[in-house]
């Protein structure tokens, strides 16, 4: 026996509202020997309280189906546990599991829980809240509220239900004006969008939105310039499809912890594609090595020879990060493109 597992599965991702499919799920979790808890979860709370009981029940993997808004909910239980997190990407983007080279294909992803070795990578935080790929305010998060209306309203599918919310959203040209303080300095900004990264996103040949390591201590910040409306529209479609390393014109900045302010006392805030509502503020920081998660071998030997090697995730040596987080790039000097997941 492998021992026990608790499987929380997305009941709207994938085929998790089949019982048939669930039952197969089942059988191809249990064939390698586990002892399997498999839930069906509705709702975000459902996520968080089903990953709660399974720490509480002595679970030595707790494994999350669905896309990266589930991934999110079960995680932000395991944080800092020590326990095991598994991933079956059921999901339409699976940004975590790409970067994770988590196997995408369902009977893959499962053999990875069997033969898979745990990793320890960073997980973002804001005022509480986790994230594992990004957070952000301003246009996307505005974006993501009328979609979710027009859905509950009109009952329109996510994509038209997208489309109608761009254009709303590109109507009111939005900005936001906030002033980062970022290793120790400050600066103003009016701009539509304000995007962090769990860990520096960058190109890696011609695969945009890839992250090189996610173990790197590290926070990136990338601020829009003060596009035209057109301008907005190229913005909203490259962080719809993952892809904002095609925009240009974004600032950068590292660091391990930041803090946004802004005149508004509410601001709609996304992490990981979910939006809630926080009260600035808003206190960003890494969390180093927080979170165990079940990789491919081979993936898990390259995150320790780097380690090994004294190699951090921007390719410095390792003693020298603080460094690297100390000499934050200023956004006069530092315009480049930013690949948001």
């Amino acid at each position: 026996m492998l021992g026990p597992i608790t499987v929380i599965i997305n009941a709207s991702a994938g085929l998790g509202y089949q019982s048939d499919w669930t039952e197969q799920l089942r059988g191809k979790l249990e064939a390698p020997g586990f002892a399997v808890t498999l839930k069906l979860a509705h709702s975000g709370a459902e996520m968080v309280a089903a990953a709660e009981q399974a720490l509480g029940e002595g679970a030595t993997m707790v494994v999350a189906g669905g896309g990266d808004g589930t991934i999110n909910a079960v995680a932000s239980v395991l944080v800092g546990s020590g326990v095991r997190f598994g991933v079956l990407p059921l999901g339409t983007l699976n940004h975590f599991a790409k970067d994770m080279k988590i196997p995408l294909a369902l009977d893959e992803a499962i053999a990875n829980l069997v033969h898979g070795q745990p990793c320890q990578v960073d997980v973002g935080e804001v005022n509480g809240s986790i994230f594992l790929n990004n957070s952000s305010l301003g246009l996307y998060p505005d974006i993501v509220r009328q979609r979710e209306q027009l859905q509950r309203k009109l009952g329109q599918g996510k994509w038209p239900a997208f489309g109608r919310a761009l254009v709303a959203s590109l109507r009111r040209y939005p900005f936001l004006n906030v002033k980062l303080k970022v290793n120790g300095d400050a600066h103003v900004r009016r701009t539509p969008f304000v995007f962090i990264g769990n860990n520096e996103y960058r190109m890696q040949g011609l695969n945009p939105g890839v992250r090189a390591r996610l173990d790197g201590g590290m926070l990136s910040l990338y601020v829009a310039q003060r596009p035209t409306r057109l301008g907005l529209l190229r913005l909203a479609f490259h962080a719809l499809r993952g892809r904002l390393s095609e925009a240009k014109d974004f600032d950068v900045l590292l660091a391990r912890e930041l803090v946004i302010e802004t005149h508004h006392k509410r601001l709609r805030v996304a992490t990981d594609g979910e939006v809630s509502i926080m009260h600035p503020p808003l206190c960003y920081r890494s969390l180093p090595a927080a979170l165990a998660v079940m990789v491919p071998p081979g993936v898990a030997a390259e995150a320790d020879a780097s380690k090994a090697a004294g190699i951090d995730a921007y390719g410095a040596d390792a003693s020298a990060s603080a460094g690297v987080a100390a000499t934050a790039r200023t956004p006069a000097a530092s315009s480049r493109s930013a690949a948001p997941a």
